[in-house]
């Protein structure tokens, strides 16, 4: 349990904490590769790709509570899971949490990265969502090795 909790405190911290020193000096648009990595100002009122973005105060509340049930679960799923499934369990919580935070807080979550090429952009995203989409990534890579 403590790799989850670790996991957690870890990528929540830093997902606020990239967050905020963002939102105060980022100025619109930072072009770090050309043509492929910017950093940029977004804010998402909704979920993944923008899903949900307009159903208001409610959908808020509601997704703030969701993320919360979401990290208890995945709190309880650990206390029997393997250390290395702690982790990744951890990773998904914090991320999970960290948009909570600005959902709740701010009413949207703050997105900066945008991965593009040419004139294609991935929607842009923030340490949250990396942090979900690497632990998930890694608890399936997990369940494939315990067969």
């Amino acid at each position: 349990m403590k790799r989850f909790v670790t996991a957690s405190a870890i990528v929540f911290g830093l997902d606020l904490l990239s967050k905020e020193l963002l939102v105060r000096f980022l100025p619109p648009k930072v072009v770090l590769i050309p043509g492929v990595l910017d950093l940029v100002r977004v804010r998402n009122p909704g979920v993944a790709f923008g899903l949900l973005a307009g159903a208001g105060q409610e959908g808020r509340f509601l997704l703030v509570v969701l993320a919360l049930a979401v990290a208890l679960g995945l709190a309880l799923a650990a206390r029997k899971a393997p250390p290395f499934q702690q982790w990744a369990l951890g990773l998904i919580a914090g991320g999970a949490l960290g948009n909570a935070w600005d959902r709740f807080w701010h009413g949207s979550v703050f997105d900066f990265i945008d991965l593009h090429w040419r004139t294609y952009h991935w929607p842009a995203f923030n340490l949250a969502d990396m942090a979900i989409t690497l632990g998930v990534g890694l608890y399936l890579w997990s369940l494939r090795r315990c067969r």
